[in-house]
């Protein structure tokens, strides 16, 4: 039959493409295809547990051997929560003014001090310290959950005052100020105030540049480690936190050898459910290699004690914080010695009777922590220390904390194009000196050769290390298709492939009825953006799509419109959450959803395999950089309402187009903005034809973003002598498809004549 013409074909099998089963599923495909997608990541999260024991080779022979045995996995801890700064040099400044002084309170046996301490570049860590007059050698950090302020554990304000019973222990004690969950800071005043915490404002800015609000919190942690080695390099250092603060407490323990002891309350438990938490919880790839049993192992041999004790619950759409049961704690807790061995590391696990919740700080957790500093608990105190301090407003005190993380953040952003120039050393020709000038005319233009090659390393480095890769290998496509549409110049059929088990590609495929037998031809994909279905390209005239890929079949091209999982609002963004732990993104499954395609689409007789293209708009648009930048079966990409500074779009607190303003926290992905931003995109689609389509009124961006990101394109195509290949057209409209620039492009690489 296949060498029939394709209408002599539709009268033998009218109702299904030759060649494939008939589709019947009667249900929304779109909630069908996430359902399968969010099982299949469920099943990988599952799988974790053991699947990261590869990434560890532990050697329990001696302390030494130990720590070397695991330096690689704690570097690349320390990276994934974004501890990766050099800190300042170490320093505690006691600060204060009549109104406010230094010296905030005291009792017979202890002062405190308001103090600061140099972190990273313009961020410090500011707080309270408690020096016993009679102290030992011992320094304790001690932080608080997000929302209690260090007076309320330090004991002058209501609050459980742990760190002022450590401190009348003989202990010094520190204690942080946290980055809270209040929402009064989270925005720009000039554009708009959000309802997102402070801990979220910082964490979606932060996560995009390879840094998060969890690793700098660890980095106020070590900075205070770092001053008291200088003061006393023999003093055991022991850290203790509650709730978000035994998060901070746990983390900075797993990366800082030099901390002898470490008390988490209110935070330990299994990690498979980390998606369903607060979205400034999510680490990249964290399950891939770390559960809380692993990164205990990570402060082993030194001492845990873990108290179970209860948070203080926090619910948002986001994720949420609730009271973990105890028999998943004592769970994880009992992972911890499978994964060294028993007595390899002094543990302990301190609840109240019958597995109930104690603390956080209670006798038993603190005297065994104090223990292991060398000294001995005491009653925790029952009076709150009168405040010096006239009208001191903890809540300037966090704004500041906040302010300076966001201007660490922006600076970064700023410094990310030399950055990512500098991890993308793919270079077309020696740089000038600042100061040269080229008098030159012409330039030659160069061999691209060496560059495609090198290209490749870059190519899997954006898809396992940005987007996020899963291994499995592709199922047999079993193709299903159904007619859903017959008009006089073509034939739409829904089809369906499968990809892995519960994950399938869907679209309708657009077959022209004049196609010569023998005859193969060029292929446009043209995708949807958010919440749209395959349809909304077809049909319609005012959707933004117009229509366009109905128009380009009607032109003679074969077209294929596929669905892509960002559709359900949050549940596509939980999908991806869910994804993140396991060091993968929606563009996980949609990169491989293309491939099947893809692949399905060459082995049609009417296809020809070395044409075919990729048109999206919007979420289309975003796929049409990041999808045909590692499948390389796409013989061309044309971005249309998207092509951006993604930098700037995700992570700027100062443009009005920014995602920092808007629903999608999704949107950030892990250190994309010092490795691949649109240009370097477009440079591994290279030496393939690329194309941009920019509405002047789209307010995606603003056109001086997309022409000063392009430009990097278009300079690139240029040194290899194909500056024909890549093409820009702005309009007068705005998010939509405009369909004449593209339309040309695609017949003039695709060899399709007008029609």
């Amino acid at each position: 039959m296949l060498g029939l013409g394709f209408a002599t074909i539709l009268a033998v099998e009218p109702q299904q493409l030759p060649g494939t089963l008939a589709l019947d599923w009667q249900d929304d495909l779109s909630v069908r295809m996430m359902d399968g997608a969010h099982r299949f990541v469920e099943r990988k999260i599952a799988e974790s547990v053991q699947s990261r024991q590869k990434h560890w080779h532990r050697d329990l022979s001696s302390r030494d051997a130990y720590e070397r045995s695991v330096a690689e996995n704690r570097r690349r801890f320390e990276t994934i929560i974004g501890a990766v700064d050099p800190r300042m040099p170490p320093d505690m400044e006691r600060f204060g003014d009549d109104e406010r002084p230094a010296l905030v309170a005291e009792t017979d046996t202890l002062d405190v001090y308001q103090v600061r301490w140099p972190v990273l570049d313009g961020v410090h860590g500011e707080g309270l310290l408690l020096k016993p007059r009679h102290t030992g050698s011992a320094f304790v950090i001690a932080l608080p959950d997000a929302d209690q302020t260090p007076e309320q554990i330090s004991g002058l304000a209501e609050g459980p005052a742990f760190a002022r019973a450590l401190a009348e222990a003989g202990c010094t004690v520190l204690v942080p100020t946290m980055i809270s969950l209040e929402t009064r800071w989270s925005g720009n005043p000039a554009i708009a105030m959000t309802d997102q915490p402070h801990r979220e404002w910082i964490y979606r800015q932060a996560f995009h540049m390879g840094r998060h609000v969890i690793g700098y919190e660890v980095q106020k942690v070590r900075s205070a480690v770092d001053w008291i080695r200088r003061k006393d390099p023999g003093a055991k250092i022991g850290v203790a936190g509650y709730g978000e603060g035994g998060l901070i407490a746990f983390y900075s323990a797993a990366v800082d050898t030099r901390i002898d002891a470490a008390l988490v309350s209110g935070y330990f438990d299994s990690r498979q459910h980390v998606w369903s938490e607060p979205i400034y919880r999510n680490v990249w790839g964290l399950l891939e290699e770390f559960g809380d049993a692993e990164i205990a192992s990570l402060i082993a041999p030194c001492p845990l004690i873990i108290e179970y004790s209860k948070p203080i619950e926090w619910k948002s759409s986001k994720g949420s914080i609730e009271a973990p049961e105890f028999a998943s704690v004592s769970s994880e807790f009992a992972r911890i010695e499978r994964l060294t061995r028993p007595g390899f590391q002094p543990i302990q696990l301190v609840s109240g009777s019958g597995g109930t919740f104690t603390g956080p700080g209670s006798p038993e957790a603190a005297g065994a922590f104090l223990s292991r500093l060398g000294l001995h608990a005491v009653a925790k105190p029952t009076t709150t220390v009168p405040d010096r301090r006239r009208g001191f407003d903890p809540g300037e005190r966090q704004k500041r904390q906040v302010k300076e993380l966001e201007a660490h953040v922006q600076r970064l952003i700023v410094q990310s194009e030399r950055v990512r120039s500098d991890f993308f050393l793919l270079k077309a020709e020696p740089k000038l000196e600042y100061g040269e000038w080229s008098t030159r005319l012409r330039h030659p233009t160069l061999d691209p050769a060496r560059f495609i090659e090198n290209s490749k390393a870059y190519r899997e480095r954006f898809w396992r290390e940005a987007m996020g890769k899963f291994d499995d290998p592709l199922l047999p496509p079993n193709p299903r298709t159904r007619k859903v549409y017959d008009t006089p110049k073509w034939t739409g059929y829904e089809t369906v492939l499968d990809v892995w088990p519960d994950v399938f590609t869907w679209g309708i495929l657009l077959v022209p009825k004049d196609i010569r037998p023998g005859e193969r031809r060029p292929v446009v994909v043209c995708q949807h953006g958010r919440n749209s279905v395959p349809k909304d390209t077809i049909e319609g005239e005012n959707n933004s799509y117009y229509h366009f890929a109905a128009r380009l079949a009607d032109e003679g091209f074969v077209v294929f419109s596929p669905h892509n999982l960002y559709r359900g609002e949050d549940r596509y963004r939980y999908l991806s959450r869910k994804a993140n732990g396991v060091k993968a993104s929606l563009f996980s499954f949609i990169i491989s959803q293309h491939d099947q395609l893809l692949r399905w689409l060459e082995t049609l007789p009417f296809v020809d395999g070395s044409r075919m293209a990729f048109y999206g708009l919007s979420y289309g648009g975003e796929t049409a950089v990041r999808v045909p930048s590692i499948l390389e079966k796409y013989a061309l990409s044309i971005c249309s309402g998207d092509f951006n500074q993604w930098t700037h779009k995700v992570a700027s607190t100062d443009e009005k187009f920014s995602f920092m303003f808007t629903i999608e926290w999704e949107m950030p992905y892990f250190n994309l903005g010092n490795t691949f931003d649109y240009a370097e995109m477009s440079y591994l689609i290279f030496p393939r034809p690329f194309m941009v389509e920019r509405g002047h009124h789209d307010l995606v961006s603003r056109d001086q973003w997309v022409a000063y990101e392009y430009a990097k394109t278009q300079w690139l195509y240029a040194q290899f002598a194909m500056a024909d290949r890549t093409e820009i057209e702005y309009f007068q409209g705005g998010h939509a498809i405009n369909a004449e620039g593209t339309f040309r492009f695609l017949r003039k690489h695709l060899h399709w004549p007008e029609r």
